[in-house]
């Protein structure tokens, strides 16, 4: 069947085997929302909002949601919001990640059915802008992606306060009894204040850089504050960008190239930010069959610096990074290591963009390329026995004292052995111990948690212990520190190497030959193999999208998407690698 080439309302219509009647009746049952025939003649945008009670960094959409639909209507089209699922991330269980998928099939699937000439995808949270990209990247109408912008900080006493750094570092001198129940109490109510993302380079303000740097966001909006004017004008202007699109369209499939997602693992690398991202990224660019291997993730990292000074790696928040220049700033620096010929939803080039005037670039929060915070990348993929096909170290926010060490294995079987020992006090544990969560992946039970941040046992945490190597097949927060191994693939939950290990084990940790390995002599792991049984739990014994998410998500090298979403020529390939 040819293509509908018709705009607005008369576009996508309801199959009732007659066209004429279909309009007829669209345009009857539009009337009853009070437009006039002459509005109903426009080319209409659609406004993607995942506003929703269930998550507070979204809670200014409906006040953002105005300023989109007045720059449609500047741009000569009509804004219509539709609703999609929302992924408030402190509000889902067992973890945001399980439930990215479907919000990502729900925004297609809308944009998609619906009729609309571009969308505007409204979203922010940490897994909400990834769950639009790889939707609007499926769909393929031009669209443009309005993020919520981080909170503003809090005060306590004379400490300046942000998410969600902050709030693990003060629960783990809570642990470790160095706070009042009192105080941690008083703080818990000084975190979080504004609207608006983690004010700190998390998921959220990573992924947000990230829509930027591809090219998905309009340059200059990932790091406005929430709560600022000129969040409310990068509203309008995405609004009246994406109507200015309908009569010249520009389509995910011309943003997101193998250019692009180069330049954005750039400055994922430059950000020091989450290794959620890379997970994020990797769904993106395989909706439109880029693939992201960690080896070239690795070649990247080798030869970028890291040059912003956030927590969790430094010591300032998303507000500072606005007023020192953000993503701009941070281009310019990295422009000798850029495709600068790669497309924005502007229609300009990266090379345009750069050539304009940088004004003011704070150099204690934005460091030049040449004097970085680190001279390379602040992520890592390591291989070995224990992760043949990879895991994620964030080694700028890791104690470089661990990068080259060999440690005893302590091992927690689930999330349960974990929460049931870690405070014992007769845990067999020193501080040179490696620390090993296993059944934790996408195929656990609980979906690929951010578990991957193991606590440091109470009775060593009240000795002063800060930090430990911890490694697991589970994720982390972007928000999170320390010297953590994590996505291990394949996981242990379909019987990779990592769920072989046992308590007492040994395990060498070698950034700089960027392996994990457990010392274990092959003999030896044949054995403990051949005795195993794989915990994943069989997708028939579940119901639902349960169920569906457990026939079909992969592993974390291949962003955990859902084979059956993938172009043709790549789903076939996973479904291969999954099958081995």
């Amino acid at each position: 069947m040819a293509e509908d080439k018709s705009t607005g309302l008369a576009g996508g219509l309801t199959n009732y085997g007659d066209r004429d009647f279909s309009v007829y009746l669209r345009n009857s049952f539009a009337s009853s929302m009070g437009y006039s025939r002459e509005v109903l003649k426009k080319p209409i945008v659609g406004i993607a909002n995942s506003f929703s009670g269930f998550n507070n960094c979204h809670r200014h959409f409906p006040e953002l949601l105005e300023a989109v639909k007045r720059g449609v209507l500047l741009g000569g089209g009509l804004p219509i919001e539709f609703p999609t699922i929302s992924l408030g991330e402190v509000f889902l269980s067992p973890t945001s990640l399980k439930f990215r998928n479907l919000m990502s099939m729900d925004t297609e699937e809308m944009i998609r059915a619906q009729p609309m000439d571009a969308v505007v995808l409204m979203g922010g949270c940490d897994k909400t802008v990834p769950a639009q990209l790889m939707g609007a990247a499926s769909a393929d109408l031009p669209a443009i992606q309005l993020v919520a912008g981080p909170m503003m900080t809090s005060r306590y006493g004379d400490e300046r306060l942000g998410a969600c750094t902050d709030c693990r570092r003060f629960w783990g001198k809570y642990r470790a009894g160095e706070i009042t129940t009192e105080q941690i109490n008083d703080i818990e109510g000084r975190l979080a204040t504004t609207a608006g993302t983690c004010a700190v380079m998390g998921t959220a303000s990573t992924m947000a850089c990230i829509a930027e740097t591809l090219g998905m966001s309009l340059p200059g909006t990932a790091a406005i504050p929430a709560v600022h004017a000129d969040r409310l004008r990068a509203g309008e202007a995405s609004g009246l960008a994406a109507a200015r699109m309908v009569a010249n369209p520009i389509r995910p499939s011309d943003v997101v190239t193998e250019k692009s997602v180069e330049n954005a693992l750039r400055m994922l690398l430059a950000l020091g930010g989450s290794t959620n991202a890379i997970i994020h990224l990797t769904a993106i660019a395989g909706r439109l069959g880029i693939k992201v291997p960690l080896k070239k993730l690795n070649e990247l990292s080798d030869t970028t610096p890291v040059l912003v000074n956030l927590k969790p790696v430094g010591s300032d928040y998303m507000e500072d990074f606005f007023h020192a220049g953000g993503v701009g700033a941070v281009l310019r620096e990295l422009k000798p290591l850029l495709h600068l010929d790669t497309v924005s939803v502007t229609g300009e080039t990266l090379g345009d963009r750069l050539e304009c005037d940088p004004g003011y670039v704070d150099r204690r929060i934005i460091s030049a390329a040449d004097e970085p915070l680190e001279p390379q990348g602040g992520l890592v993929a390591l291989f070995g026995n224990l992760a043949p096909r990879g895991a994620i170290l964030k080694r700028s926010a890791a104690d470089k004292r661990l990068f080259e060490k060999e440690g005893r294995a302590v091992v927690f079987d689930s999330l349960e052995d974990l929460a049931n020992r870690i405070d014992d006090p007769d845990l067999d544990i020193s501080p040179d111990d490696v620390m090993v969560l296993q059944n934790a992946g996408p195929k656990s039970d609980s979906g690929m948690p951010e578990a991957g941040y193991l606590p440091i046992p109470k009775k060593l945490s009240a000795l002063g212990v800060k930090d430990m190597i911890r490694i697991s097949d589970a994720r982390m927060s972007g928000t999170a520190f320390g010297t953590i191994v994590l996505h291990v693939t394949p996981e242990s939950a379909v019987g990779g190497p990592l769920s072989l290990v046992r308590t007492g084990d040994r395990i060498r940790l070698s950034v700089e030959a960027k392996r994990i390995d457990l010392l274990v002599d092959d003999e030896e792991l044949q054995r403990r193999r051949d005795a195993t049984v794989v915990a994943a739990r069989p997708p028939e014994t579940r119901r639902g999208y349960d169920r569906l998410y457990a026939s079909e998500v992969g592993q974390a090298d291949e962003g955990c998407d859902f084979a059956f979403l993938l172009p043709v020529e790549q789903k076939d390939e996973q479904s291969g690698e999954n099958g081995s």
